[in-house]
């Protein structure tokens, strides 16, 4: 095994510029990417949002574009955010974030000081890239997958190779780890964002096990509760070079809460901290907690989302359309035609689905939502498929605007 040593590109000399460059740089969530989808999806003629703030949606929208749990936090979670938010004139006087990192540990057989608590699993990503990345240190990520690390990437001006997925469409992770022999980062979403398929453990500790010298797996367990997968914490325990993120935005409902994970060696957790690390709104840490402790709370929601997704691909099935099988709250549609046209065809029709990616033009993305928004959707996505296909006027979504900032 490639154990050596992992040192970061960021040397004390460098540490100022970095982080100022960090500073400067939105830190890209799936609220971001959606946003933008949306607005590139807007008729050309519309007037960019001034503010940097996503707007409130239409009446009646169907969303199922940013891979949300439409179920929310569980009822445990709502009422402890109702019964902590008198306190919340106060910094975290209560320990909210200490027995959330103890339930973790202790529920996952870790020690403490391996769990680092952020307002979501976005802020250790771009941190993860900024840290391990660098002009010489490059960034392997799978094609398609989550585009967030890419971003990161960029502003460490890190070279960027795209690995295609493998005809099962798993990460090729022979493939990548042979992409980059200097490569800082290895990044594995899985289940992946956008296909919702799986890559083994056994890849998975394969490409740990091969991986180029000082390097890390940054492995992305965002969707792992919606599948029966197994996780990768316990190479963690094992001092392996990987951190694995989590957040509690997918199954746990809490997307508008803000809650997640970096799990890894404290030595590589603390590469992270020059970046940045907000203190932790109370109502995100206890929410998080307490639907740790709710033991039904995964498997009742897994089955509720499956349900509804293979009802969904059923339907797709019967009708004749294409699509990738999927683990996960998304799945991909081959529309056999320019992708963003049928976004923008059903926005027109007020149901919001999801985005492109530059190797596969014609399929889209499609977050699974309830039973009725689904339905929703079976109707328009007909409509659209139904018709002649068009060439969407896309509008460029950041033309005199900032990229917006979650507020």
């Amino acid at each position: 095994m490639n154990s050596q040593k992992i040192t970061s590109p960021v040397s004390r000399r460098s540490f100022m510029r970095m982080a100022s460059v960090a500073a400067s740089m939105p830190i890209m969530t799936e609220a971001h990417f959606a946003w933008a989808a949306q607005q590139a999806a807007a008729k050309a003629t519309d007037a960019a949002p001034a503010r940097r703030t996503r707007p409130a949606m239409p009446p009646g929208a169907v969303l199922i574009n940013a891979n949300e749990n439409p179920l929310g936090p569980c009822k445990a979670a709502c009422d402890i955010i109702a019964a902590i938010a008198p306190k919340g004139g106060r910094y975290d006087i209560d320990g909210e974030t200490g027995k959330l990192t103890k339930t973790f540990a202790e529920q996952n057989g870790l020690k403490e000081n391996y769990i680092a608590v952020y307002a979501g699993s976005s802020e250790p990503l771009h941190y993860s890239v900024l840290a391990f990345t660098s002009p010489t240190r490059g960034f392997v990520t799978g094609d398609p997958s989550y585009e967030a690390g890419m971003r990161a990437a960029q502003v460490a001006k890190a070279k960027i190779s795209k690995v295609p997925l493998t005809d099962t469409h798993a990460h090729d992770v022979k493939a990548m780890v042979a992409a980059d022999p200097n490569a800082g980062i290895i990044y594995i979403c899985n289940p992946n964002n956008p296909t919702g398929t799986l890559t083994t453990k056994e890849d998975i500790a394969w490409a740990l096990e091969h991986k180029p010298a000082g390097s890390i797996l940054l492995v992305d367990e965002a969707y792992i509760h919606l599948s029966e997968a197994p996780n990768v914490l316990d190479m963690v325990a094992a001092d392996k070079d990987l951190i694995v993120l989590r957040t509690f935005s997918k199954v746990y409902g809490m997307a508008g809460i803000r809650c997640g994970l970096a799990v890894g060696r404290p030595d590589l957790l603390a590469k992270l901290t020059p970046y940045g690390m907000n203190a932790m709104p109370i109502t995100g840490s206890a929410a998080a907690n307490v639907s740790l402790l709710d033991t039904d709370l995964v498997p009742t929601r897994r089955k509720i989302i499956a349900d509804t997704r293979n009802d969904t691909f059923a339907w797709l099935t019967a009708n004749n359309y294409k699509f990738i099988p999927s683990h996960s709250n998304c799945f991909m549609i081959d529309t056999g035609r320019n992708g963003k046209s049928v976004i923008s065809a059903m926005q027109a029709k007020n149901v919001y689905i999801g985005r492109t990616w530059p190797i596969w033009p014609n399929m889209v993305r499609v977050s699974v939502g309830t039973p009725e928004e689904m339905a929703k959707f079976k109707v328009a996505f007909k409509q659209v498929m139904d018709a002649p296909a068009t060439s969407a006027a896309m509008r460029d979504p950041f033309a005199g605007v900032s990229f917006p900032e979650l507020s």
